[in-house]
């Protein structure tokens, strides 16, 4: 594996878990964005990984970007290079064909943060956990897809409230609007998301893929033409020994072998 200096990357069994640990707040600067993506991309590339976690180390999963970072900040050209380097690498775990699971801990998810986790695939939060976009307090808007993904998950009024308020909502709260899709007790949210990452190693690999592409492109497609690939992606999915596997298995009453092929 690489060696990172902000980044804790191990493997268990079929899953990946990605260790943010940049103290003390976990603060996203250049060396920390690349050192995940390049973790991001071993982790992926990786056959014997099927599902990939994200976390944090210590009190905190992200507390936002680096502000000292945004300071130096020298102009249009230098911020949108900033700003599309980040985005860049939120569309790869978005689109991932690998489920990437989101497991906020500790006391805030804010800014870069919050983006981060609402381009995973699976959200879990501990109890504990604080949300917002507060980047309005500095006079910029979100600059990761927070204007984008945040009105996709939990609506475009709430995401504006929490946009131009700066406001932080807890977890609890961000369960209720659809933003988190489960919270857990203070220490066990790495724990809960290995469980949905042993479940989901169950299934085969391109079924899972698959369902993602699905979701990810009918979201920018009207019903019409999501159902249509979605009919093309069950059609892809019905020559694989994936699906002779599976429907052998529910005939025989016992538990699938997929192969990934």
């Amino acid at each position: 594996m690489g060696e990172y200096q902000n980044i804790n990357l191990a493997v268990e069994g079929r899953t990946a878990i990605i260790t943010i640990d940049h103290p003390p707040a976990n603060a996203f600067d250049t060396l920390t964005v690349t050192e995940l993506n390049d973790a991001f991309d071993e982790a992926f590339n990786d056959d014997q990984v099927k599902v990939i976690i994200i976390t944090g180390a210590g009190q905190f999963f992200v507390a936002g970007a680096d502000i000292n970072e945004i300071k130096k900040l020298q102009g249009y050209d230098d911020a949108y290079e900033v700003v599309r380097a980040g985005q860049e690498l939120f569309i790869k775990i978005e689109r991932s064909t690998k489920p990437v699971i989101a497991a906020i801990n500790g006391r805030a998810c804010l800014g870069g943060g919050n983006e981060l986790a609402m381009a995973c695939h699976i959200r879990l939060a501990e109890d504990s956990v604080q949300f917002g976009q507060p980047e309005i307090k500095l006079g910029i808007t979100p600059g990761w897809g927070g204007t984008q993904r945040l009105p996709r998950l939990v609506g475009k009024g709430r995401a504006l409230e929490l946009i131009l308020g700066g406001g932080n909502i807890k977890a609890q709260e961000a369960f209720r609007i659809g933003l988190v899709n489960k919270v857990v007790p203070v220490g066990s949210v790495v724990r809960e998301a290995k469980r949905w990452a042993k479940v989901l190693s169950m299934w085969g690999g391109l079924a899972l893929g698959a369902c993602i592409q699905a979701v990810n492109e009918g979201m920018e497609m009207s019903l019409e033409d999501g159902i249509k690939r979605e009919a093309e992606l069950f059609a892809q999915l019905a020559e694989t020994e994936d699906m002779r596997e599976g429907v052998a298995a529910f005939l025989e009453k016992r538990r699938p072998k997929f192969q990934d092929k």
